[in-house]
């Protein structure tokens, strides 16, 4: 049995936990407390602290464990603890929220520094009316184009299993090469 450990982060409120509860196979393990700074209030009731945990079975040969860090500064502490033997990893981006893209753009820095291994980029929100286009973000982000930049929505499953199945198969590649 081959366990691929992903690793999936972004800034606060970007849509971590949602990607993981809407694929995960077994009740996503999760650490979200309430808020209480009144800014961060009004876009959601709870925050991820330490992490969310989610896992799904690809078939008789392929378990996929999935970590969601904490998109807040304040818990990056966690980031590096969960990086830790990751395979690949999603960097999540909020499309519709132009004031994350530099956040998302940092995170995706430090995860690159953590370990070299493969990840893509999620434009999550893409049904929302103000969400930017993927080619956007990439300008917006400074994405080389080789680095797979994929539209997504987080509660969608059919959405999270593509962004997944990239993420695997780029991570299958680099196995065999």
């Amino acid at each position: 049995m081959q366990t691929v450990k992903m690793v999936i982060t972004g800034p606060f409120s970007a849509g971590k936990t949602e990607f993981i509860r809407s694929i995960s196979e077994i009740d996503v393990v999760s650490t979200e407390r309430e808020i209480t700074t009144p800014a961060e209030k009004k876009q959601k009731d709870a925050t991820t602290v330490a992490m969310d945990f989610g896992r799904i079975t690809v078939d008789d040969d392929l378990v996929l464990y999935l970590f969601g860090t904490p998109g807040q500064r304040r818990f990056d502490f966690m980031w590096e603890i969960l990086a830790e033997g990751m395979l690949g990893f999603v960097v999540m981006v909020d499309s519709a929220k132009p004031e994350t893209f530099r956040e998302a753009k940092s995170i995706l820095e430090t995860f690159r520094a953590y370990a070299p291994t493969p990840y893509v980029v999620a434009a999550n929100k893409q049904d929302h009316p103000d969400a930017w286009s993927a080619e956007d973000l990439r300008i917006a982000l400074r994405i080389e184009e080789g680095v797979k930049l994929l539209p997504c929505v987080a509660k969608d499953k059919e959405s999270v299993k593509n962004v997944l199945l990239e993420l695997l198969y780029s991570i299958l590649e680099e196995m065999e090469s």
